[in-house]
């Protein structure tokens, strides 16, 4: 990966301007051992439940970005350990929770990218809810499936298009 998530944003301020380009704000942790990683947008929306995670995480990621809208909620994890693995062996580049993981040593252990609010060890439901590939908003920024997220060290840039 030869992206910079700061050089994205200088080169491209009058996308940030217009809101064209979006800025998710710096609240997410870092968890898996890759550090940057990009690629197009699939969304989930659920809450406290994440058996719609699994579901979408055995298809075929083809490098793309899981991004789950899990409310904020800080009560219970939508991703662990298992989910991670599963991620890394059917191709998906990375992982964003606007919720919990857990399983952090298991998580850090695999070759993709995730990036969540906290940790939590307990557990969430499994009633197989949800929406998949929606639009959503997390933090204010709109994120629509086959939008392109681009995640390092400062930050997760969101656009419409591949950005160079």
């Amino acid at each position: 990966m030869t992206f910079a998530t700061c050089d994205l944003c200088d080169a491209n301020e009058d996308k940030l301007a217009t809101g064209e380009l979006g800025v998710l704000p710096p609240v997410f942790k870092i968890f898996g051992a890759v550090e940057k990683f990009s690629g197009q947008v699939s969304t989930l929306k659920l809450f406290e439940d994440n058996g719609m995670v699994r579901t979408v995480l055995e298809t075929a990621g083809h490098r793309r970005v899981l991004v789950i809208d899990g409310g904020g909620s800080l009560r219970c994890a939508l991703v662990g350990g298992n989910l991670a693995v599963l991620a890394q062996k059917n191709g998906w580049a990375g992982i964003i929770v606007h919720g919990c993981i857990r399983d952090a040593e298991e998580i850090n252990a695999c070759q993709i990218g995730v990036r969540a609010l906290a940790t939590m060890p307990v557990r969430s439901i499994k009633r197989g809810g949800g929406e998949h590939d929606i639009p959503i908003r997390i933090e204010g920024v709109a994120i629509r499936p086959g939008d392109w997220i681009y995640a390092d060290i400062d930050g997760i840039v969101v656009s419409p298009r591949a950005l160079s």
